[in-house]
């Protein structure tokens, strides 16, 4: 008993048998950010495609990986209906209007509605294979997407790919933010750096009155970073025009303005992260 304690004690926080995967053949990746909810319904993915856009007008190449492999929503919001080419056994990510470059499995299902009905170590590999069997050429931000949770597939993502930091994504709603704090605890435990929070259907303005309204109750987002000792990277309302755009595959025609200091995120790899 003893003997097994103390095994216990020496790995704890490591992970035996899971090595960081290494740079794609044939292209090189920069940086990789995560954008990581635990919980579903905060507009993870609108957060991911923003950020990606946000990179891409500050005029850095990007990538985005949706890891999201049983909900993928990414194409559609950036109007992608073609399916990615493969030759040589490569995928050939299709490009956005502003140059990102996307991989998503609604890229090669042939229909956008096809159900993909996997278990988690086929879901796990397709993660690896999106970055290993990309031919993602010289970016320098790689935005990987994740799904909700804190199981298999973003668990296969803080293992093996070499983040250099992670966004996480909450909502007012004290139930997402209960949620949102296993995902930061799951962070730290895995040790990737936290670049930050966005705080995500932060009130609405009436188009009316100009009045805030605040649906989902009052902005906790200074009160989870205090608490958690992250940094607030911006409140984004809730905006029927972000939804519009998204549902139209325009996501790239919003202001991305609403992030308030995107510069926590570009110097990620060599700013202070928590």
């Amino acid at each position: 008993m003893a003997e097994n304690q103390k095994a216990k004690e020496q790995t704890k926080g490591k992970n035996p048998g899971i090595e960081k995967l290494s740079q794609p053949e044939d292209s090189h990746i920069g940086k990789t950010i995560a954008v990581m909810s635990g919980k579903g319904g905060v507009g993870k993915s609108s957060v991911a495609s923003l950020l990606a856009v946000a990179l891409a007008r500050a005029g850095f190449k990007v990538g985005l990986l949706d890891a999201d492999i049983t909900g993928p929503s990414i194409p559609k919001l950036f109007g992608l209906n073609g399916k990615a080419e493969v030759m040589n056994e490569k995928m050939i990510p299709p490009q956005s209007k502003l140059g990102i470059k996307i991989i998503s499995l609604n890229l090669l299902l042939p229909n956008e509605d096809d159900p993909v009905i996997w278990r988690g170590p086929l879901i796990g590999g397709a993660v690896k294979q999106f970055w290993t069997d990309v031919v993602w050429g010289e970016i320098d931000y790689l935005v990987v997407d994740l799904p909700p949770g804190t199981g298999d597939s973003p668990l296969t993502v803080l293992q093996s790919l070499p983040l250099n930091g992670l966004v996480i994504v909450s909502s007012p709603q004290d139930l997402a933010i209960m949620v949102v704090k296993k995902a930061i605890k799951m962070a730290r435990m895995m040790k990737v750096p936290i670049l930050g929070l966005v705080e995500n259907m932060s009130g609405l303005i009436c188009p009316h009155c100009g009045k805030e309204i605040e649906i989902f109750g009052v902005s906790k987002a200074d009160e989870v970073a205090a608490a958690t000792g992250i940094k607030l990277l911006a409140r984004l309302p809730l905006d029927p025009e972000m939804s519009k755009l998204g549902d139209d595959g325009k996501i790239e025609d919003y202001p991305v303005e609403v992030f308030e200091d995107i510069n926590l995120i570009i110097d990620s790899a060599t700013g202070e992260t928590n």
